[in-house]
């Protein structure tokens, strides 16, 4: 079969599976490490079934997944999009981590949120006793890559549009030498370099860096149905996560 007629035939699977009826979320709270409360929405489809925790970029919140989850379900994952305490909202959903930062007197820089995706992965290993797969958008997928590294909780990772987005400019790369867990990237086509220059280092025998032939865009908002581009970002991204089904 050429690739041609595989790719025709996963987008008319991938049509008739957004076409299918949707599954429900339900909301759910838990401590970070500073005890401070977090929001996340739960989409469930089977406990057998992977797990993946959702990260948002700056100035967004949950909602920046409230398509990509349900799409990702109907392909066999569970998901967790989470608010992180950098953030504020879009999709019409605010961002209730990062609201009670503020009404606690705190003013959270990118580096803080790392113990809420930190205290996700301990919720979700700590339910479900299952290795997480985690997606991460800008400057939650550089986090996400630190994270990774000594993270026993992470099978693997899909990152979108990671940079040095910290004050220390190497704070990621310096951090991530070691990483070697499979490993997804993409970003838009003018980051894709940065993007191959930051993940240099990174040795795993799964590691694929996805370039847009399109400008394509920042973070993992190229997956919403309105990027004009986010079906070759799907196929890129399926590719991956249907490899690490089979770990």
């Amino acid at each position: 079969m050429s690739q041609s007629t595989r790719r025709t035939i996963f987008l008319f699977i991938l049509f008739v599976l957004l076409k299918s009826n949707s599954y429900a979320q339900l909301k759910v709270t838990f401590p970070s490490t500073d005890s401070l409360l977090i929001t996340a929405d739960w989409y469930p489809v089977s406990t057998e079934l992977p797990i993946i925790l959702l990260c948002h970029q700056d100035q967004f919140s949950r909602g920046e997944f409230n398509e990509t989850a349900l799409r990702l379900n109907k392909f066999g994952f569970n998901c967790l999009a989470v608010d992180l305490r950098v953030g504020n909202a879009v999709n019409g959903v605010t961002n209730e981590t990062a609201a009670r930062a503020k009404a606690a007197g705190k003013n959270p820089v990118y580096i803080d949120a790392e113990q809420d995706i930190v205290a996700a992965l301990d919720y979700l290993y700590n339910t479900y006793k299952k290795e997480i797969i985690v997606i991460g958008s800008s400057y939650s997928a550089s986090l996400a890559l630190k994270i990774a590294v000594n993270n026993s909780h992470v099978l693997g990772l899909a990152v979108f549009s990671p940079g040095e987005y910290f004050e220390d400019k190497n704070y990621i790369s310096k951090n991530i030498s070691t990483l070697n867990k499979p490993l997804f990237s993409t970003s838009s086509m003018a980051e894709a370099n940065g993007v191959t220059e930051l993940l240099k280092d990174v040795n795993s025998r799964i590691k694929v860096q996805y370039i847009p032939k399109t400008p394509g865009n920042h973070g993992a908002k190229v997956l919403w149905s309105v990027a004009p581009d986010n079906q070759e970002y799907w196929i890129a991204l399926m590719s991956f996560l249907n490899k690490m089904k089979t770990l």
